[in-house]
């Protein structure tokens, strides 16, 4: 499988792998909310009250560019908090390979080394 990334990659072009894997990182708040979501299915109020510093704007267009990938569904039930039926939102099946994989990966790998990013960050 390297062989192929590297071999479709090698110039960067429009169909690359690595382009592919980072869109879904692209915005801020996606992977944030993806995060949010591996409790399970959970109502947007909820979803709101739980990721400090998203406004409704953002938490919104989030969720319409999760579910448009196809790593968020929506469904009808009950959320965390609150046992009125309503619409809840979910990891779908590729949402939770990707949350549970490879961003899971990168947060470890940033937790690793916060440090050294810490130190790139400041001038």
């Amino acid at each position: 499988m390297d062989s192929v990334i590297e071999e479709s990659c090698q110039t960067f072009v429009s169909d690359c792998h690595v382009r592919a894997a980072t869109e879904l990182v692209r915005h801020t708040w996606d992977p944030v909310v993806l995060s949010a979501l591996r409790l399970g299915p959970t109502r947007r109020s909820e979803l709101l009250a739980r990721i400090a510093g998203v406004s409704d704007k953002v938490l919104t267009q989030a969720l319409q560019r999760l579910l448009a990938r196809g790593l968020v569904s929506k469904a009808s039930g009950t959320g965390q908090s609150s046992e009125q039926p309503g619409v809840v939102y979910q990891l779908s099946p590729l949402g939770e390979s990707f949350t549970n994989g490879p961003l899971a990966q990168l947060a470890l790998w940033a937790a690793d080394n916060q440090t050294e990013l810490a130190d790139l960050s400041t001038p």
